[in-house]
């Protein structure tokens, strides 16, 4: 872990400084906080590119991600379009739209494959460059996308697993806070194996936090024993964190994912860890690596996943990251 800490934060000291190479100093650095490059953009024609998620609404991971996608985009003289849908087909049909828009390339996410082929066989048809991000990383290459970046799920859950033994914990729950999405089974299932307890899978609506909330509390009013509720997305942390309180739970609340509020529960001691996977990074290389390929033909990662995370973060770990969280960076 401590080998994919250390390449994590070199990798992000390259995209930022990159970002901020421009102009540099103190203006630099707000500049590249509010979205901007910090200086002029590239001399390169002027490129569209869409970026289409399985994202609900209100999940800050995404915003995370769209914060390095579009300080990538200022940088490269990209003109960045984002769209969202949380169901398959939905995200299908915005896939299909910016293919129609004839944008000079294309980055997705993967979290529900099957729906995404065919309408990813029609943009490698149109000769519409794709990269895939964050999730489904098996199907990328599959799909005919130029590289994926993000964290390899299983391991980062088998990282998980092993935390969870070194702190000593017994009996855990893992949130899927949206079903069908083959990363956050991915996670679950990493745990499962490295975890020496006993590990069960609950599945709520992420998007729905009362009832979330609800679901979690019920749980540990349930079932004895539990002393560990993982949850797979920043947002769901927050709603365990409250759950855990109003079911007079004594279960330690970890996570994966990170943003603001988790760094400060991370202090407050009411998160035990999280693990960063680093989305400001996945959308920044994803938007730039196009951009790259588009002006000089280049692709990362040799067909492997470029790994954005996991490391695991803690409470000695927040101080130092509540800056770059505060701007919407990590």
């Amino acid at each position: 872990m401590r080998t994919a800490r250390t390449a994590a934060a070199v990798i992000a000291v390259i995209a930022l400084a990159a970002g901020c190479s421009n102009s540099g100093g103190k203006d630099s650095e707000n500049k590249a906080s509010a979205g901007g490059s910090g200086g002029k953009a590239a001399s390169t024609p002027r490129l569209k590119i869409a970026m289409v998620t399985h994202s609900g609404e209100g999940d800050t991971f995404w915003d995370i991600v769209q914060s390095g996608a579009k300080q990538a985009a200022s940088k490269d003289n990209v003109d960045f379009l984002y769209s969202n849908d949380k169901e398959a087909g939905g995200q299908a049909q915005l896939v299909q739209a910016a293919i129609d828009k004839k944008v000079d390339g294309i980055v997705v996410t993967l979290a529900k494959p099957d729906a995404m082929k065919d309408v990813l066989a029609k943009a490698e048809q149109a000769g519409i460059p794709v990269v895939t991000i964050n999730s489904g990383a098996e199907f990328s290459k599959q799909f005919g996308a130029l590289a994926h970046f993000g964290q390899d799920e299983s391991v980062a859950g088998e990282a998980v697993g092993e935390e969870l033994n070194n702190r000593g914990l017994k009996k855990a729950v893992c949130v899927i806070h949206e079903q069908g999405n083959v990363s956050l089974e991915q996670r679950c299932a990493g745990v499962k194996k490295t975890f020496k307890g006993t590990v069960e899978n609950l599945n709520v609506d992420g998007t729905n936090a009362p009832a979330t909330q609800s679901s979690i509390e019920a749980k540990l009013q349930a079932t004895k024993g539990i002393d560990a509720v993982v949850t797979l997305g920043a947002p769901i942390a927050a709603v365990a964190v409250k759950a855990k309180a109003d079911a007079g739970s004594k279960a330690e609340i970890d996570t994966f994912d990170l943003n603001a509020e988790v760094v400060k529960r991370l202090q407050a001691k009411e998160v035990g860890f999280a693990v960063d996977q680093q989305p400001y990074l996945q959308g920044y290389e994803a938007i730039d690596m196009l951009w790259l390929y588009k002006t000089n033909g280049d692709i990362l990662g040799g067909g492997k996943t470029v790994l954005t995370g996991p490391a695991i973060i803690t409470e000695k770990d927040a101080s130092t990251l509540g800056k770059y969280t505060a701007r919407g960076t990590r």
